[in-house]
């Protein structure tokens, strides 16, 4: 593990060419050509999903990675360079996502946010609302939000039973005569991941319906020449089969709907879905996505041409994503802004909390049972007072060294902000959830390897292991029926029989499709997050179990 002070230096020494962040940088220069219509270009960068990332550090390994606002930073300087007036937007889910971002939310939020102030920095434009800015609950949201100096957008979510919009909807920009109307919009499927106290008091519409209302606005009523959507969704269906991701919740993404079914946008920037976009066309919509983690800065390029009757029209569109590398310089300024916060998050997490005497990681976490998830499967159980745990394998790059443990060690195996809540289901129901979980695997085919037999249009976090219960997995049943020798105290698990089932607020909440939670009684809620669990779990036990049980296995 590489000491911290060297990369104190080197976020420095990184510092002075290429700013990569997922922002949306418009600027317009115009010129009138003797004879000929008035032109206009207008440039975008966008940002989206940066999740807490300001330098380019995996805070869990403490080595270094190639993302990072303070890397993006540059690129937005590089490109303002060339258009002093860029206007720059972003997508969501900006609050959440690192242990710096987690420190400070949760153990020192009295100071700005770090997220902002570097924002504030760049002079952002604005910011789409995402569905982790409210996982820290209202009042850590609000604070960010005031801190910024820019308006966070979602027209789409408004105050409760009422029709005022929460946030501002949209801004207008007019830059040498063309007037740029960006509009924001959120997933509506917070209530699915959320805990209510988290969104309490607002509700979010479909974005379909939404876009259609204030799409004539702008045009309309701002008069705006270009309309730009910053919307925290991404593509909603693989464009080649027609397929819908299996993992969505209900209008959960739809650039694709609205490219179709919103007549008068000329762009949509993307996020949510961590994807990188460098350029589609859907029914002459421009869309495009920066991928995450500040990885990435997408660029649009709009050229207008202004005619006889003296307005601006689109005559071409194009976009790209560009890539931060390891070229590109970390901004002296934003290494400057993050340093106190950066120092405090790796002093807590190199603290030592306990020891493990093997070395144990999350290598092939969804083929077999391991140690590090059957120690979240103890913590959970424990905690919740349960007979069985469901959980899954947030990090499969996830170790814990023998020897000494840190917080970092254990803050790596779940990277999440989830609360535990104990069910009380049926033998039948959890079957059910374990069925569900199963469909992870494709149909079998003779011959693959489990790798090759996962459904990518279904995340790893969405495949749930049990513990409490012996079982296999059979990929080579049909779906529904790859659950086989489930047993509970070594008895066959009756289908009427009630049990005590815990795991985490995002599944009972609906995330990841497992409706047999829907409407079960809840027996226990934890207020503390199962990251908090795991290192109080270790702190107090010092000791790591080394051994899996092997209560379940893949059978094919």
């Amino acid at each position: 593990m590489r000491d911290h002070s060297m990369f104190k230096k080197r976020f420095v020494a990184i510092g002075f060419l290429t700013l990569s962040i997922l922002a949306l940088s418009i600027s317009v220069r115009t010129s009138a050509v003797t004879g000929a219509a008035q032109r206009a270009h207008v440039v975008i960068l966008g940002t989206t999903d940066m999740h807490g990332r300001i330098f380019p550090i995996d805070y869990y390994t403490n080595k270094y990675d190639n993302v990072g606002i303070a890397k993006v930073a540059t690129l937005v300087r590089e490109a303002r360079k060339n258009d002093p007036d860029l206007l720059l937007v972003d997508s969501g889910d900006t609050i959440q996502g690192t242990p710096l971002e987690y420190f400070h939310n949760k153990r020192n939020n009295t100071p700005p946010d770090p997220m902002m102030l570097s924002m504030n920095a760049l002079h952002y434009d604005s910011m789409a609302v995402g569905n982790h800015e409210y996982n820290f609950g209202l009042k850590v949201l609000e604070k960010a939000r005031n801190e910024a100096k820019f308006p966070w957008l979602s027209a789409n979510t408004y105050n409760k039973g009422t029709s005022t919009t929460h946030y501002q909807p949209y801004i207008v920009k007019e830059t040498n005569g063309v007037r740029v109307g960006v509009l924001g919009l959120t997933t509506p499927g917070i209530p699915n991941w959320e805990n209510v106290p988290n969104y309490e008091g607002l509700e979010f519409k479909e974005t379909v319906s939404e876009a259609k209302k204030w799409v004539p606005i702008l045009r309309d009523k701002e008069k705006v020449d270009v309309i730009v959507i910053t919307m925290h969704m991404g593509l909603e269906e693989d464009l080649r089969t027609g397929q819908t991701s299996p993992s969505q919740v209900p209008n959960e993404n739809a650039a694709i709907a609205i490219a179709r079914q919103v007549p008068g946008v000329d762009v949509i920037l993307m996020g949510h879905t961590h994807r990188e976009v460098s350029s589609l066309v859907v029914n002459g919509v421009l869309l495009t996505q920066a991928n995450r983690w500040a990885s990435h800065v997408a660029r649009v390029d709009v050229y207008l041409e202004k005619n006889s009757d003296g307005k601006w029209h689109v005559v071409a569109k194009q976009s790209r994503t560009i890539p931060v590398t390891e070229k590109t310089t970390v901004d002296p300024e934003i290494a400057q802004l993050g340093q106190p916060y950066d120092k405090e998050t790796q002093d807590w997490l190199s603290r030592t909390i306990g020891e493990s005497t093997e070395e144990l990681t999350s290598q092939d976490c969804r083929f077999r049972d391991t140690a590090i998830i059957d120690l979240i499967q103890r913590v959970q159980m424990e905690a919740g007072k349960a007979d069985v745990s469901m959980a899954a394998c947030f990090n499969p790059q996830a170790r814990i060294p023998r020897g000494p443990v840190t917080v970092r060690d254990i803050a790596g195996l779940y990277e999440y902000e989830n609360t535990l809540v104990t069910l009380e289901l049926t033998g039948q129901q959890l079957k059910d959830a374990l069925e569900h979980s199963a469909a992870y695997f494709r149909e079998y085919q003779p011959g693959k390897s489990l790798n090759e037999l996962v459904d990518q249009r279904i995340p790893g976090y969405n495949f749930d292991m049990a513990q409490g219960v012996t079982y296999e997995l059979d990929i080579t049943k049909p779906f529904g029926q790859r659950i086989q020798n489930l047993k509970f105290k070594g008895q066959p698990l009756n289908p009427t029989q009630k049990l005590r089932v815990v795991t985490n607020n995002y599944r009972v909440n609906g995330g990841g499709g497992f409706t047999m939670y829907k409407d079960a009684p809840v027996a226990y809620r934890s207020s503390e997050e199962v990251r908090e669990l795991i290192i109080d779990w270790v702190e107090r036990h010092k000791t790591i179990p080394t051994q899996a049980d092997s209560n379940w296995r893949i059978a094919q």
